[in-house]
């Protein structure tokens, strides 16, 4: 009689070690009013962030990108 191989169970994959990214990380509060860190997209509209990268903004929604000709003059960051 031929050998019955089992079949393999899968393991959860395991989780990313980094910095937890929540949406309270996307606002700062001035005062009494809250302000949003990062742009909206032009396309996606209010609520739909643009991605800070080195040289770029992208939206993560749509992948509507700006290039940023030099990085002194990236106007998000400080």
């Amino acid at each position: 009689m031929a050998d019955v191989k089992k079949p393999e169970v899968k393991k959860p994959a395991e989780k990313k070690k980094g910095a937890v990214v929540g949406r309270y990380q996307l606002y700062e509060k001035e005062g009494s009013s809250v302000k949003a860190k990062n742009r909206s997209c032009p396309k996606c509209g209010p609520g739909f962030f643009m991605g800070n990268h080195k040289n770029r903004i992208v939206c993560g929604k749509c992948g509507y990108t700006e290039m940023i000709s030099a990085p002194a003059a990236h106007p998000h960051k400080k």
